[in-house]
């Protein structure tokens, strides 16, 4: 290229430049703000925020369970959509419980027509097991919920998330106000896969407000509305801390257990699902922790209050919360820096980089029925109805190194050991030990667990005949009648169908 020639390609360069940036000034003159929307993420009312959010039919909406049974937002919101004419939406909750009954309008209106939950309790689940929903419930467990989410098959549209107070650009805490339910460890993942989030609050605080458990940057929308849940309620029914005897009995012999299994040394983990004989067996490690000069690396799951009292007293070291089961807990959140809050996905999703469950020693959880080959069912009672939830139940006991299930051998006439659970949750290889208050069976699989519990001098019998002392005090039970319909379908966590329920027959 000649001298002139690149003189002339450098002109060339200049009057371009010349000429865009005359073009932008003139742009700029013409799109002068005269001001700016600061607050565009605030919405005047719920409607304006469920118009704003692009809701259509047939889309996916889903909510969160922290206020477990004081949940005020999902009922609030189903209204407010049901009233707009919204139809043939799928619900995607992390649970429902009895305070869902009004959903049953919903789904008689076709303003629901699908759902994915963990758990189903009280009217709603009442009437969905005598066929109320055209399309089975998909029940997952809790690690299987973000599963079913991260692989595509669950794609949330639009997440509602109930929080006790944000600030104007959407960074949101469960411990920061009146409706205080700890943490939001469900609701993380909705904020982050949802396809528009939109956060109902009680208050707004100045921004930045701090810590976020959902940061702004997953939020669309924020709505202000009268009450998001009641916080008094969360620590009811199937989180409340016990005080009958038999399930203290079988609580303590539980935490006997524990202590002589050989996975009680210093810096083990420890979890305690739902049902009160399970969330009492913290309360009575205490002394034997003491007694024996031994801490806790963490406690792992719902976290409750007996937890955060051990681990004030120095017991246990860290607490790991992916769900507060009662307002102490939660408000242990805002104060203990070692009260740490995960999501779902760190706490039980088998599909994660790092699931929590992974690292767990002892769980110790319920059970509704257990059978002979130690499956295990925590979503239908004796009458076959929906009334449970699969919860972390099957996450954890597959995951931990030693998986205890505790129940009472009967409940009024009705055996818990049974010949086949009516729906199994958690398949029995997952299970080692099964405590009654009228023995301990040891999983075949686990010889080494017997004999270890048998050299410390425990009432260690076969399964086998503590269904047939079950069968001695209740009789042959009748045996539940259903249709051929499928009217729940039950996910292992990772997604494979590993039982259905059926409709109970009239």
């Amino acid at each position: 290229m000649t001298h002139t020639q690149r003189q002339e390609r450098l002109n060339a360069w200049q009057r371009r430049s010349e000429s865009d940036i005359q073009a932008f000034q003139n742009a700029s003159k013409l799109n002068q703000q005269t001001q700016k929307p600061r607050d565009k993420k605030l919405c005047a009312s719920l409607d304006e925020a469920i118009r704003r959010s692009g809701l259509h039919d047939g889309m996916t909406i889903s909510f969160h369970h922290a206020f477990r049974g004081g949940d005020l937002t999902l009922n609030t919101v189903m209204e407010a959509i049901g009233r707009m004419g919204f139809k043939n939406l799928t619900l995607a909750s992390s649970s429902l419980t009895d305070c869902h009954a009004p959903l049953v309008e919903h789904i008689r209106n076709n303003v629901v027509s699908r759902i994915y939950t963990s758990g189903l309790r009280g009217e709603l689940a009442e009437e969905i097991s005598r066929g109320l929903l055209a399309e089975p419930v998909q029940i997952h467990s809790h690690g299987g919920r973000v599963q079913l989410i991260k692989s595509g098959e669950l794609k949330i549209d639009v997440a509602f998330l109930g929080v006790p107070s944000c600030d104007p650009f959407g960074n949101a805490n469960g411990y920061t106000g009146k409706a205080c339910c700890g943490s939001l460890g469900y609701a993380k993942v909705d904020a982050e896969n949802a396809r528009q989030v939109v956060l109902l609050t009680e208050a707004l605080q100045p921004y930045p407000h701090n810590p976020a458990s959902i940061p702004q940057d997953h939020v669309d929308l924020i709505v202000q509305i009268d009450r998001v849940g009641d916080a008094d309620k969360i620590g009811a029914d199937a989180t409340r801390m016990t005080s009958n005897p038999r399930e203290l009995l079988i609580a303590r012999s539980a935490a006997d257990v524990v202590v002589n299994s050989g996975y009680f040394k210093e810096g083990f983990s420890l979890q305690t699902g739902t049902g009160g004989a399970s969330l009492a067996v913290t309360r009575f490690l205490e002394d034997k922790m003491r007694s024996r000069g031994i801490h806790a690396a963490y406690a792992l799951g719902g976290i409750t209050s007996t937890m955060v009292d051990l681990h004030e007293k120095g017991l246990i070291k860290k607490l790991l919360d992916v769900q507060s089961f009662d307002r102490i807990a939660a408000e242990s959140l805002a104060h203990n820096p070692n009260h740490i809050e995960i999501s779902a996905n760190q706490y039980a999703n088998w599909g994660s980089k790092g699931a929590s469950v992974d690292r767990l020693d002892v769980v110790v959880l319920s059970a509704l029925e257990v059978d002979t080959r130690f499956n295990v069912n925590v979503l239908t009672g004796s009458d076959g109805v929906l009334r449970g939830a699969s919860g972390g139940h099957c996450d954890t006991a597959v995951a931990a190194a030693l998986s205890i299930i505790v129940a009472p051998l009967v409940r009024g006439r009705i055996p818990t050991l049974v010949d086949e659970v009516t729906t199994c949750v958690t398949p029995g290889s997952s299970v080692d030990i099964l405590v009654t208050d009228h023995g301990i069976a040891v999983n075949p699989a686990r010889p080494e667990l017997a004999e270890t519990l048998k050299e410390a001098g425990m009432k260690v019998v076969s399964i086998e005949w503590l269904r047939e002392r079950a069968g001695l005090l209740t009789g042959k039970p009748q045996p539940i009648e259903f249709t051929d319909r499928v009217i729940a379908v039950v996910r292992y966590r990772d997604g494979s169908v590993i039982d259905v329920v059926r409709q109970v027959k009239e």
